[in-house]
């Protein structure tokens, strides 16, 4: 469901996706979005009015200082990195590729951001990075596969994103003058359905999916558990 928080592009309740059984994630527990920094005041205030408890920032620190969020410094904003200070840029040709290879090099931060959405005992969490597509659409792939979501409802969940940011896209474009940048520029900031299959068949073939790659960065039965009951009840 699209959240009218002016100011984002691109934030939505994941609540109402089906599960395997029959279930349903409930609504009003994660909400995914793309960076608060360019929320309007309106924004702010629907945001306080939507029963967010969390909101994870996974953007780097250098990206956050530069365009701060507008709840820097309320208890409820956790700074919740993907990459550490220390890590290379990724140096990647293709987006798969950089999402893999944060996943491979950071397992026990991407974990870390999927237990701080069990951990939170009441309210909705908010995930989101930059443009809430990547970085937030891996975090949040991996908490609906641990909730029973399958994977081709996960896959259009990545895809909606393309809709919500296709004008931004467009700008940017636009904004470039060599034609021969705009390959790259498609590349990194455009959001295919197949780049989501790939990076989950890559946690499938190099971890053996999902759940064994959140156990692999440190989850525990109890965090898992926490995590269901928190998505589905």
């Amino acid at each position: 469901m699209d959240l009218e928080w002016p100011g984002c592009r691109n934030a939505r309740d994941v609540g109402g996706l089906p599960t395997a059984d029959g279930a349903r994630v409930r609504a009003g527990v994660l909400i995914r979005s793309d960076s608060l920094h360019y929320l309007t005041a309106e924004g702010v205030e629907a945001v306080r009015r939507s029963g967010v408890s969390r909101i994870l920032d996974l953007r780097g620190e250098a990206e956050a200082a530069a365009a701060p969020s507008p709840f820097v410094g309320d208890p409820l904003l956790v700074a919740q990195s993907l990459q550490d200070p220390a890590d290379p840029d990724h140096g990647q040709p293709t987006i798969v590729a950089a999402c893999t290879w944060m996943l491979d090099r950071r397992p026990e931060l991407f974990a870390a951001a999927v237990k701080a959405i069990a951990d939170e005992p009441d309210g909705a969490v908010v995930v989101h990075c930059h443009g809430g597509k990547d970085r937030t659409g891996m975090v949040v792939a991996l908490a609906l596969s641990i909730a029973g979501v399958p994977e081709e409802e996960i896959v259009a969940d990545y895809f909606l994103t393309q809709e919500r940011l296709a004008g931004l896209l467009a700008e940017q474009l636009a904004a470039e003058p060599d034609p021969a940048q705009h390959p790259e520029l498609i590349e990194f900031r455009d959001t295919r359905a197949e780049s989501m299959v790939a990076i989950l068949r890559h946690l499938d073939e190099k971890y053996g999916g999902p759940e064994a790659y959140l156990r692999h960065g440190g989850l525990t039965d109890d965090d898992l558990d926490r995590l269901r009951r928190r998505l589905i009840g």
